[in-house]
């Protein structure tokens, strides 16, 4: 089952068929234009009437935007990415006791959104958790590293 996911450890030499996507499904990189003014949205307070406008014209005109004054620590943030590392360095079998095909989970470690469905599979692994509401999903949460929850 190992073979499911990519953070093995183990390096291809050529990317396995299942992850080509045809061209015409590729995007045309020579058409993306640069974008120099990202939408930058400041949730730090205010009007919570414009912030929500702001973020709604952000995804529909770029797709994205940067969020300042969140107000989550920095330390906070680097221990999030700290633990995130540790998890994803762990050996395969620990991190395969959370696998699953299953899209409907609401945790799962997992390569596709929907191995099943997909033509064409993501060049990703991810652990997908559900957060809210908090106190119902961190007891369901991984234990391995030990700081994770």
């Amino acid at each position: 089952m190992a073979g499911n996911v990519l953070s093995t450890g183990i390096r291809y030499a050529t990317l396995p068929e299942s992850y080509i996507r045809p061209v015409n499904d590729r995007s045309n990189l020579s058409q993306v234009s640069d974008c120099n003014d990202v939408p930058v949205i400041d949730i730090g307070g205010g009007d919570r009437h414009l912030i929500s406008k702001q973020i709604g014209d952000a995804c529909r005109h770029y797709g994205f935007f940067q969020v300042i004054n969140h107000g989550v620590p920095d330390d906070l943030v680097e221990k999030m990415q700290q633990v995130a590392k540790e998890f994803y360095e762990l050996p395969v079998e620990e991190k395969m006791k959370l696998y699953s095909e299953d899209p409907t989970k609401t945790m799962r470690f997992a390569t596709s959104f929907n191995v099943h469905k997909e033509q064409v599979h993501n060049w990703t692994d991810y652990l997908r958790l559900h957060c809210h509401p908090l106190e119902q999903y961190t007891p369901k949460w991984p234990s391995n590293p030990s700081n994770f929850k």
